[in-house]
């Protein structure tokens, strides 16, 4: 299987926008057995893709306000967030809220009023409490326990610095953010332990992960786009090399 952030991080075919480089990437998203997420796409692997970051940052913006797609800020203890196609999310959300109301053995209007009062009204990746409440009224009373439903569902979590502040979040994803902070050291470790810190391409895209079921591209993508790996072009082919810090 041919790996296009070869040329998309370098000058023959670069994504002309940031929406064709979200299908692309969403198309490429790793089949994983036993983890029902839909796909995402992290905002380090699109900076790898599209030459321009501002660009980047521009279109997602706007994309955001026309409600075609969430950002979440992902819980890795790093900048990172994660861009999800509203449609994506709004599928992996009726998953979450059918399996919370299989568990309470009825149905909970608490999840219907976030989808139509406060998703659909509030692009931002965090929401203050008060706000959340004042949103959930126009559906009906609003209860604490209905909050809680909403966290355990994983659909809010707490912010740790401001308890009345909550990130927006992508419910069931926990162990693919394990995954992808363990797929990071791996495929830094494996370079590190090269001897000028850098291997061939095509050498490395053979590599199984063995702490991620992300697959390989998934990865460098990500690293590329972070800046902590970057290409050089050598006569033998592309060669992927640690930035020295």
């Amino acid at each position: 299987m041919s790996m296009y952030y070869v040329d998309d991080v370098e000058d023959n075919l670069i994504f002309s926008d940031t929406m064709v480089a979200l299908r692309m990437m969403r198309g490429q998203f790793p089949h994983i057995d036993k983890v029902t997420v839909e796909p995402f796409i992290l905002r380090s692997q699109l900076y790898s893709s599209v030459k321009d970051r501002t660009q980047v940052d521009r279109e997602l913006e706007s994309l955001k306000r026309e409600k075609v797609l969430r950002i979440f800020k992902l819980n890795t203890g790093q900048d990172d967030h994660a861009v999800m196609f509203m449609e994506d999310y709004l599928n992996q959300m009726k998953r979450a809220v059918k399996s919370m109301e299989a568990k309470k053995q009825s149905v909970l209007p608490v999840f219907e009023w976030f989808e139509v009062h406060v998703i659909h009204s509030k692009p931002e990746p965090c929401i203050g409490h008060q706000e959340l409440c004042s949103l959930l009224s126009i559906g009906g009373k609003v209860k604490d326990e209905d909050i809680s439903l909403l966290i355990n569902a994983g659909l809010l979590t707490r912010q740790l610095i401001d308890p009345d502040m909550y990130w927006f979040a992508i419910p069931n994803i926990g162990s693919l953010l394990k995954a992808l902070t363990q797929g990071r050291k791996e495929v830094m470790s494996l370079l590190n332990r090269k001897k000028y810190k850098e291997m061939m391409l095509s050498l490395v895209e053979k590599k199984r992960l063995r702490f991620s079921p992300l697959d390989i591209r998934f990865h460098l993508r990500d690293l590329l786009g972070s800046g902590h790996l970057k290409t050089l072009h050598t006569p033998g082919g592309i060669v992927i090399r640690v930035v020295k810090d």
